[in-house]
């Protein structure tokens, strides 16, 4: 029960790694306020009730800034406070390409979701933790952040750099604060999202050979290193990127 007593919010909470967050976060003791601007957060608000656990849903654009402090607003109200904020949400779009095809209405709405979401998750956390007297603050980045590909998504490849930035600076910033700010860096997972763009075994084997372990993650498994990043266990630990990724940054030539 790690985060018993814990209040924590979840973007992105209706499928992929947000969901199996929320499940993971609940179990372990947390009160969950899911956010999505998809109705499937209701599917996870049910599960984890079913589950005996205790959430809510909140349905939210977060590249709305209305919307993020409204939901902020929402866990407060509800629960008292806020403890964990799990700026997650994000978005990789078909038209995302490389820096000459790709379009300004694709970079724009991928940096609207992608990089302001997290940086108004942030905003509006900071704020509540500063009245919680403390906190934690984990954004979801990714491995396209430290390394190149000559398949690109130039867009959300440039807004997930833009997140490891943000939570360095941020991290610096409200250290002498209790609130702790630290990014996750995912390797390519078996999500619904990443499954649906590489749709044909040869896109998926052109990345598995870059992954030393000679597979795609799953999503309970950045659930358990969000639960760390959250926890008292990484107490210590401000400003860091977890990354997450089967060995792929660490990589030159992989097991054949």
């Amino acid at each position: 029960m790690r985060l018993q007593g814990k209040v924590a919010l979840i973007t992105g909470a209706g499928s992929g790694i947000g969901r199996a967050t929320a499940l993971r976060f609940a179990t372990e003791g947390a009160q969950i306020v899911a956010v999505d601007i998809a109705g499937a957060v209701n599917d996870t608000v049910a599960e984890v009730l079913a589950a005996g656990g205790d959430a809510i849903a909140v349905h939210a654009d977060v590249s709305v800034e209305s919307d993020i402090a409204a939901a902020l607003g929402r866990a407060e109200e509800h629960y008292g406070g806020l403890d964990v904020a799990f700026n997650n949400a994000g978005i990789m779009l078909d038209d995302d390409t490389d820096a000459v095809a790709t379009g300004d209405e694709t970079i724009d709405r991928t940096f609207d979701v992608n990089v302001k979401g997290v940086l108004y998750g942030c905003k509006y956390a900071v704020e509540a933790m500063r009245r919680r007297g403390g906190g934690s603050i984990i954004n979801t980045a990714s491995f396209v952040a430290s390394v190149g590909a000559a398949t690109p998504q130039i867009a959300y490849t440039a807004s997930k750099g833009a997140v490891l930035s943000l939570t360095r600076e941020l991290a610096v910033v409200h250290a002498r604060e209790s609130i702790r700010v630290n990014a996750l860096s995912p390797g390519p997972l078996r999500t619904e999202l990443l499954m649906s763009f590489l749709d044909t075994p040869e896109k998926r084997q052109r990345r598995l050979v870059h992954v030393p372990m000679g597979r795609f993650g799953e999503a309970e498994e950045m659930a358990s290193a969000a639960l760390f990043l959250a926890s008292d266990d990484a107490s210590y630990m401000t400003g860091a990127n977890l990354q997450v990724d089967g060995g792929l940054t660490a990589a030159y030539v992989t097991p054949e």
